[in-house]
């Protein structure tokens, strides 16, 4: 690893949210894999966190970044009896207002034959509910190690695994938001990682529109995105499932283009029936009627699931109801 000039770097990156210059990729993989490798002092470390949380990350800083942490994480293999693209889901915020529907979504494209990653935090924190916590109500423990992952995607097709499984270094600089108090780009990186050996189908959401415009430059790049894409949506409270209350639109980006698969649509009103609590017991208690009852999945719940499993599985001819994309039941 080449000689980093930490002070003109932090120069040129801490000049304010106008007067911050954006790094190169190459730069930008060497100054993140040093911050992996714990090579940046605590000092200089805390200025540049703090300098990318004033002026965020540009597509390519980004594409260096997350070219360093691909070199940093385990690789996961594909269950040899599936016969279906796997699908990465991160989770990194919880349930904060809504009930956290991540584990419903897991499980009911397992149903459907497709091997489901979660990656995610290993407890609640900052005053929101864990997918992990969800997942354990649900009789699904977090993995511990890789084979651990292997084993519950050939038993259950789901497993759930800390990001300390897969990348103890990247985890240890996402937990560096407990000392500065804000996040930095760790926390956006670890949403974009593709821990599969073989292609595998990410799903990526965003919250500011600024994220959806960089996430888009971003995975254009088709070495990026990968052979199965990554479908990129506006998150719930920061997670990857469907927002339950609206239709958001849905985008394929693979082979360098982007496709709308499922259009936005305002929302008319009618709540869907939720869990009463967004606590992980009532949570998994509903959970387990929803994959009992589908009538009871929320309608754009049930076109993201669609959609994902005709990109996974597109021979498939069974659908999970008769929901049109995009429309009304």
């Amino acid at each position: 690893m080449r000689v980093l000039d930490l002070p003109n770097l932090i120069h040129e990156l801490g000049r304010g949210a106008r007067g911050a210059r954006p790094l190169s990729r190459d730069d930008s993989r060497d100054l993140f894999a040093a911050m992996l490798d714990g090579a940046i002092p605590d000092l200089e470390l805390g200025g540049i966190l703090i300098a990318y949380r004033i002026k965020g990350e540009t597509a390519d800083e980004l594409a260096g970044m997350l070219d360093a942490c691909q070199a940093n994480l385990v690789r996961i293999a594909t269950p040899t009896a599936a016969h279906a693209t796997p699908v990465v889901i991160p989770s990194y915020n919880g349930a904060r207002k809504l009930p956290n529907l991540t584990p419903l979504l897991a499980l009911a494209l397992a149903r459907r034959g497709i091997p489901v990653l979660v990656h995610g935090d290993a407890a609640d924190g900052w005053g929101r509910v864990a997918t992990a916590s969800v997942f354990a109500a649900l009789g699904i423990p977090a993995c511990s190690d890789t084979a651990d992952i292997e084993l519950g995607l050939q038993a259950r097709g789901v497993a759930f695994a800390p990001i300390e499984v897969l990348s103890p270094a990247l985890a240890r600089l996402i937990a560096l938001r407990d000392r500065l108090g804000v996040r930095g780009p760790a926390h956006t990186l670890v949403k974009l990682i593709q821990p599969f050996a073989p292609p595998a189908l990410r799903l990526v959401n965003y919250t500011h529109p600024q994220y959806r415009d960089e996430m888009t430059r971003l995975f254009l790049d088709a070495r990026i995105a990968g052979e199965a894409g990554v479908l990129l949506a506006r998150g719930s409270e920061g997670e990857a499932v469907a927002d339950s209350r609206r239709q958001v639109a849905i985008e394929w980006l693979r082979d360098g283009r982007a496709t709308t698969l499922v259009e936005a649509a305002p929302g008319d009103g009618a709540l869907p029936e939720l869990p009463a609590s967004r606590e992980a017991e009532p949570t998994a208690r509903w959970i387990e009627r929803a994959l009992a009852d589908e009538s009871l999945l929320p309608p754009p719940l049930v076109r993201q699931i669609d959609t994902i499993v005709d990109i996974c599985k597109p021979n498939n001819k069974t659908r999970v109801t008769s929901i049109a994309r995009g429309g009304a039941a």
